[in-house]
């Protein structure tokens, strides 16, 4: 539902049967496509340990039940307000084209813009979450941003800063891969496009993922591999990409 319609508030009950509400919070508020509504619990659960699991979980509060109306009322005004700012600044980066990711300081992602979302997950199989976790424990401590790009799986994240609400905001775009493509294009006589789709073919791209980082079609995709795959002279993926890497070899 919440892909559908964006609710100002989500009273969310912690029992419930298959998944309970703590794990319905974090599947709801954890990962790119996270829903900013502000998740508050409703339950009869009145334990601490509870409540600090319904907060940890991403909840905002924590009302037990039975539940007085007015209160209830007077709690959710503050979060909603909350919500509806910070949705204005992350539309304004959207509209701006702006591919930027949120991470927390386990380098789970909490959001991301529409067009970060659309780079990293055609992606993300390929990261390396170790080596992110590191450069990220790094550029937070030292608190950098321009000097710490970090060049990797085809793609370049720039660390922008630690946020009021201790998030690591992340810009995030693709390697430039021109000096590659010319070089893919000269060696076996390919068209631009064609270069394009080789060099994403020997980072290991699938015809889905390549077919989403160009904003091609998949049948567009595999068109095109016909004719690379005739110009090189060979009739599979991996042929094409070693003979690829060859050429991509000779670059100082």
């Amino acid at each position: 539902m919440t892909h559908r319609v964006s609710p100002d508030v989500i009273l969310m009950d912690a029992v419930m049967l298959g998944m309970d509400g703590f794990d319905t919070c974090r599947a709801l508020k954890f990962g790119p496509g996270a829903v900013l509504s502000p998740v508050i619990f409703m339950t009869g659960l009145s334990d601490q340990q509870h409540i600090l699991k319904g907060l940890r979980a991403g909840g905002v509060d924590y009302i037990t039940k039975p539940v007085i109306l007015d209160e209830m009322l007077a709690r959710v005004t503050t979060p909603i307000v909350n919500s509806k700012l910070i949705q204005s600044a992350r539309d304004a980066l959207d509209s701006l084209g702006r591919a930027v990711l949120a991470f927390d300081a386990d380098m789970q992602i909490l959001w991301g813009t529409q067009k970060a979302q659309d780079i990293v997950e055609p992606t993300a199989e390929d990261l390396d979450w170790a080596v992110m976790r590191r450069w990220m424990a790094s550029c937070a401590a030292r608190l950098v941003s321009a000097t710490s790009d970090l060049a990797h799986a085809g793609l370049v994240f720039r660390f922008l800063c630690v946020s009021a609400t201790q998030e690591r905001l992340v810009a995030v775009s693709y390697q430039d891969s021109g000096n590659k493509n010319a070089m893919l294009q000269d060696g076996f006589d390919l068209t631009a496009r064609e270069a394009e789709v080789l060099y994403w073919l020997t980072l290991g791209k699938t015809n889905r993922d390549i077919g989403a980082i160009l904003d091609i079609g998949v049948r567009t995709v595999n068109k095109h591999l016909e004719q690379i795959f005739q110009k090189m002279g060979v009739d599979n993926r991996t042929a094409a990409a070693i003979a690829a890497d060859r050429v991509l070899s000779r670059e100082v």
